[in-house]
């Protein structure tokens, strides 16, 4: 029976880059793997083959005389490179490469030394910390190496033993038919090594839980959603680096100002009579009250920017403005007096509502051109 075409097999176009060809056989491997797949030979034969294909695509050199000579190209018994897609005990190599991702293992740091969870933690602030910056305190609970072992895990005095299971490796072989497969050891977890004399501090564990009470600088212009990261404040790892810590920010609602990027929003009442009359209002900013002018005949939604009134972006940039937006607020709770003063005011009005009112005025106009033209 013929073969099929390697990047068939893979679902690849053949320009597929290295990355595509191992992410592609990783996923046809988790669905195909017999570990899960039990007592399925259609299963077993097309991991088979995955796993064939898979071995040649990611060897440029098997890969380059594949392309240019197709199944010859990499069969030693056809005369071609030799050591090719046969299953000679190549697959520790697939394995170590593409399983150890799917399986797990040790989270490793530098040199090679497992290290610890990274953790996350939220924090509120209020909008003025945010924008001018601020140093807070929070307590976090994280599991650190526990002082007695020093995160041995050994009772002080004693040292670990290698693990009889692995010999020290912390990877063992199972056996799956015509090949093996490399896996973390279930005994040592990868360690290498098992406690035979365990701390009484932490059991064991090299890890206590604490509350650690750290402070935090906040940079001026952090905004919901930005991260600051405080390095080794993770958990800790037994005998290895310890992870960091994420602080994540979340900036409460104002009851003036609203935030957009670098600019600042906020609404401003104004009274009717200083609407039409004109007049100065003292206006809120993060920094202190400012004086606003506000010329006759202001219409309510008018927006006035007040520049550098905003906020500095924490990754640089300038410093946004504030924007006030006019409200005019309609008087209540009239006594009769001020009642009839607006009754002679409006009816003075009347007399030449489009000079006063000429918005007003244009849109009845134009619901009544629009009324007539449904007419006809």
């Amino acid at each position: 029976m013929a073969k099929r075409d390697y990047y068939e097999i893979l679902g690849l176009n053949r320009d597929a880059s290295d990355d595509e060809v191992k992410k592609a056989y990783r996923r046809l491997a988790m669905k195909l793997h017999p570990d899960r797949n039990p007592d399925d030979a259609e299963a077993e034969e097309k991991f088979k083959e995955a796993s064939e294909a898979y071995e040649v695509l990611s060897d440029r050199e098997k890969r380059g005389a594949y392309d240019q000579f197709g199944h010859a190209g990499v069969d030693p018994s056809a005369g071609g490179m030799g050591g090719g897609a046969g299953f000679n005990g190549s697959f520790s190599d697939i394995f170590g490469d593409v399983f150890g991702d799917i399986f797990g293992g040790a989270r490793s740091g530098r040199g090679g030394r497992s290290r610890g969870a990274d953790l996350r933690y939220a924090l509120t602030l209020d909008l003025e910390q945010a924008v001018k910056g601020d140093t807070v305190e929070i307590s976090v609970p994280v599991l650190a190496a526990c002082e007695e072992c020093r995160g041995s895990g050994s009772a002080p005095g004693s040292q670990p033993s290698t693990c009889p299971e692995c010999s020290g490796a912390g990877q063992i072989r199972v056996a799956q038919g015509f090949f093996s497969l490399q896996q973390t050891c279930p005994r040592c977890r990868g360690a290498g090594q098992v406690i035979t004399n365990p701390c009484r501090r932490c059991g064991g564990r090299g890890r206590v839980e604490e509350r650690k009470t750290l402070s935090v600088r906040i940079p001026p212009g952090v905004d919901t959603g930005d991260r600051i990261r405080l390095a080794g404040e993770g958990e800790a790892a037994p005998g290895g680096e310890t992870g960091d810590l994420y602080v994540q920010v979340e900036v409460r609602a104002h009851p003036i100002f609203e935030r957009d990027g670098r600019h600042l929003y906020c609404e401003v009442p104004l009274s009717f009579a200083d609407a039409a009359l004109g007049g100065e209002l003292e206006v809120p900013t993060l920094s202190g009250r400012v004086k606003l002018k506000v010329p006759p005949e202001t219409q309510t939604g008018k927006l006035f920017r007040l520049r550098g009134r905003g906020v500095t972006p924490v990754r640089g940039g300038g410093v946004g403005d504030l924007l006030c937006k006019v409200v005019v607020e309609t008087p209540v709770k009239l006594d009769e007096s001020q009642k009839e003063l607006l009754r002679k005011f409006k009816h003075s009005l009347e007399k030449r509502s489009e000079h006063h009112s000429p918005k007003e005025s244009g849109w009845f106009r134009g619901v009544k051109d629009f009324f007539d033209s449904l007419k006809h």
